[in-house]
């Protein structure tokens, strides 16, 4: 039997939403208020409804099964533009929309702060909600909108490359001046090798992948490892060692001559920046706002960070 909208069971799914956002009966009885029996009534009922177990009980605690974990998502995006659409309804018109945006922290702190300046004063009535972490991938939390870093994969949402990684080893001008000369393999051989973690993979990825194009042979896993891109560079640029400086990112200290790229050897390290969301989002003019705005203005920049290394990447050669 098909379920129709004429009989959605709503209290069941907003039972379900409460539970399966706290993984637990106690945590979501207590967000709307309610008795936990009544509570796990409702998600019984809805489990029956479905023909299909949402939620399993596990000695560590509740788990989301496959269809509770495809469920989850849409009830709760779905509740999310009830309450948007009734209260901007409720306010004669005068309500905004909130969009729940994900950036990585050092691309937002580089590059995507002014752009969302420059997105809210062009549509003052679209409000942000802006999270970010320190993941490869998709957050775990549940977002409009999320610009994530990741190698190239393929998965349910809409994506949209903003830019493939290019990097090139950066250090301060001074480790530079005391090494003049040396060959790029002597250079990543003798310094530190600064590391940005990611998730999952191993320690010196990028810093192998680098080699491996350049055919240096060196050891990988030594150095420091640091949360974020931008932590990486400053201890750089403080002299601390070599790093991997994504170049359009860091285009800015490198023109100024505050990181030294002293070689011209710029690779795709494999990764890349992707706007991502869901397909059933494509209709909602909101989104689609964000995203064409996003995909200019990414555009636009890698041409002028381009021209600026071209200047200065490989300059300080002997």
């Amino acid at each position: 039997m098909t379920i129709n909208r004429r009989w959605l069971p709503l209290n069941a799914l907003r039972a379900f939403e409460a539970v399966g956002q706290h993984l637990s009966f106690t945590a979501g009885a207590q967000a709307l208020h309610v008795s936990q029996s009544a509570l796990s009534r409702h998600v019984i009922s809805l489990e029956d409804l479905l023909g299909c177990q949402l939620l399993e009980r596990r000695p560590t605690g509740l788990v989301l099964t496959e269809s509770g974990a495809a469920l989850l998502p849409v009830v709760h995006k779905a509740f999310d533009r009830l309450e948007q659409s009734l209260n901007g309804i409720r306010a004669g018109g005068r309500g905004v929309r909130t969009l729940r945006v994900h950036i990585p922290p050092s691309l937002l702190q580089k590059m995507a702060l002014p752009m969302l300046r420059d997105f809210r004063k062009e549509f003052p009535d679209i409000l942000i909600d802006v999270s970010s972490s320190h993941v490869t991938g998709l957050p775990a939390q549940d977002v409009d909108v999320a610009v994530v870093y990741d190698r190239p994969n393929s998965d349910d949402r809409i994506t949209d490359l903003l830019w493939m990684v290019r990097v090139t080893p950066v250090c301060s001008p001074e480790l530079w001046a005391h090494n003049q000369g040396k060959s790029m393999g002597e250079l990543m051989a003798e310094q530190e090798l600064l590391h940005v973690k990611l998730e999952g993979e191993p320690r010196g990825l990028l810093w192998a992948t680098y080699a491996r194009q350049c055919g240096v042979t060196i050891d990988t896993q030594r150095g420091l490892s640091f949360d974020t891109a931008i932590s990486a560079m400053q201890y750089a640029a403080a002299g601390g060692g070599l790093a991997l400086a994504d170049v359009d990112m860091f285009a800015g200290e490198i023109a100024k001559g505050e990181l030294v790229a002293p070689f011209s050897e710029v690779f795709e390290d494999g990764f890349g920046y992707y706007l991502k969301f869901h397909a059933e989002d494509l209709a909602d003019p909101v989104v689609a706002v964000f995203r064409n705005w996003m995909l200019a203005r990414f555009s636009a920049q890698r041409p002028a960070t381009e021209d600026a290394m071209r200047r200065t990447v490989g300059s300080n050669q002997p």
